[in-house]
């Protein structure tokens, strides 16, 4: 079955218009919103503490800040992550909207979903030059260079993914990677993968088109960017959300649908304890890419993506002219570091130093002459590098969930890290959350602590390759094991 895509108008750039919400009819001295305090530290049933602050700190009542909305807030975040508990009252509005914070591939697919339930929905994401998190390409003009600096590719094992696979493949949106793609040892021994495993797919126009185009035959959903949502504020029955003070609108549910600090930092006081904690257990790990264009061919190369193993600067070396059918030079290719190289040469990625970006430019493209097997200094210099820091790359555990929701405070989570490291994940996350606000949002008689999903769940440590996994492929290395296992 394939997949409905939705479209955007093309004024999408702009700044969006909300109207103005109805505030929902409430009988008279019934409070909208209640706020209970509830501590999320693990060790909070033991400590016997109160739950009052104010009788913590007799001092707490005048250091309360009045809020834009209107609202105080009496929650100190501390490190037990104290905070109170928002829990809607009211019932939710009559044409219900849903804010998305974050336009990568599980938010994208949240909206999708939403939009084939008849709800509305309003995806906020940062990105200057277009959507999808980690779906990103980098166009370098005019020198028309064009770099996957994020997802290098993907495969399809679930049959819930592969519905959407094949719908993009049916309009144009992906194709296979029939390119050589394989594994690198050190000195240049490169070894293809089999041809019996699962189809590689990319973006026909670099990865960042396909998250760009997901939404643009929606009627439903719209589209604010580049938007950097910092403040969720409860109010009477609805979420306020605001860019630095700016508003931008009122939603009756709000999804979380990206991770790492700026999460935890605008979960910390939102009222959300349980999706704050569950977001925090998150464990990310750090990847150096380095972009780089070269007006010969790279000496020895007879493939066009490569994992490589035995570097620690290098993980994985992509060449993206050749992938994405754009011949001729500039050849321009993505390195990435492995994981433990990213930690050791960890800076604010905001602001890297001089020093540090250019000691890692040069180990990686040492690390490229290594794997490659060539004499030290012969690499081709060179045309043009940029060095990137993914300081959040991608999640070293997950709660194994596929979606994370508070009917309390009508709040949740997608994303991959819910169930795995890859875009196969992060769609079928995107898919569970929006239809599970649909169910929410359409039984409103029902008990809203039987929507209730994800909040207590554990992280277990996730296994994969540095820059994610790849559902269906195996290591070379691995199945030649697993055929001599099978011969015993």
């Amino acid at each position: 079955m394939a997949t409905s895509l939705i479209p955007l108008s093309s004024s999408f750039l702009q700044p969006l218009k909300f109207k103005t919400l109805a505030k929902p009819r409430t009988p008279p001295n019934l409070s909208t919103t209640r706020k209970i305090i509830t501590t999320c530290d693990s060790q909070d049933k033991n400590t016997g503490a109160s739950s009052n602050p104010s009788s913590r700190n007799p001092n707490f009542q005048k250091r309360r800040k009045s809020s834009k909305y209107g609202t105080s807030r009496r929650s100190i975040l501390k490190k037990s992550f104290l905070q109170e508990q928002v829990t809607f009252t009211a019932r939710v509005s009559e044409d219900p909207q849903v804010a998305i914070i974050g336009g990568g591939m599980a938010g994208l697919v949240c909206a999708l979903n939403l939009e084939a339930r008849g709800v509305k929905s309003t995806v906020f994401d940062t990105g200057i030059h277009g959507l999808g998190g980690r779906l990103g390409t980098r166009f370098v003009e005019p020198q028309g260079l064009v770099f996957d600096h994020a997802a290098q590719f993907f495969t399809a094992d679930d049959s819930r993914f592969i519905q959407y696979v094949d719908g993009w493949l049916e309009k144009g949106l992906v194709r296979e990677w029939k390119g050589a793609v394989g594994e690198l040892e050190v000195g240049g021994s490169f070894t293809q993968f089999p041809s019996s495993s699962p189809p590689k797919y990319i973006a026909v126009n670099g990865m960042r088109s396909l998250a760009d185009s997901l939404l643009l035959e929606s009627r439903l959903a719209n589209v604010v960017r580049p938007c950097w949502i910092s403040k969720l504020e409860p109010l009477n029955g609805m979420w306020h959300l605001s860019e630095n003070g700016t508003p931008r609108g009122q939603f009756d549910v709000i999804v979380i649908a990206h991770n790492g600090k700026c999460a935890n930092r605008l979960l910390s006081a939102s009222g959300l304890p349980l999706v704050a904690k569950q977001m925090k257990k998150l464990d990310l790990s750090s990847i150096w890419a380095l972009l780089a264009a070269f007006n010969d061919p790279l000496p020895t190369v007879n493939f066009e993506g490569a994992f490589v193993k035995g570097i620690e600067s290098l993980s994985w070396m992509g060449n993206n002219s050749a992938k994405l059918g754009n011949g001729g030079t500039p050849h321009c290719w993505t390195f990435f570091s492995t994981a433990a190289y990213g930690k050791q040469n960890k800076v604010p990625q905001e602001n890297i130093p001089t020093v540090t970006s250019e000691k890692v430019k040069a180990g990686m493209l040492q690390g490229v002459e290594i794997a490659l097997g060539l004499p030290e200094g012969s690499l081709p210099k060179p045309v043009y590098t940029r060095l990137q820091l993914w300081g959040a790359a991608l999640p070293k555990n997950t709660p194994a969930v596929p979606c994370i929701f508070d009917p309390q405070g009508r709040a949740g989570i997608c994303g991959d890290w819910l169930l795995g490291s890859n875009l196969e994940s992060a769609a079928i996350s995107g898919e569970a959350l929006g239809n599970h606000i649909a169910d929410y949002l359409q039984n409103s008689e029902a008990d809203p602590e039987e929507f209730a999903i994800g909040l207590h769940d554990r992280p277990s440590p996730l296994a994969g390759h540095d820059i994610g996994q790849f559902p269906g492929l195996t290591s070379v290395g691995e199945k030649q094991e697993a055929e001599a296992y099978q011969l015993l």
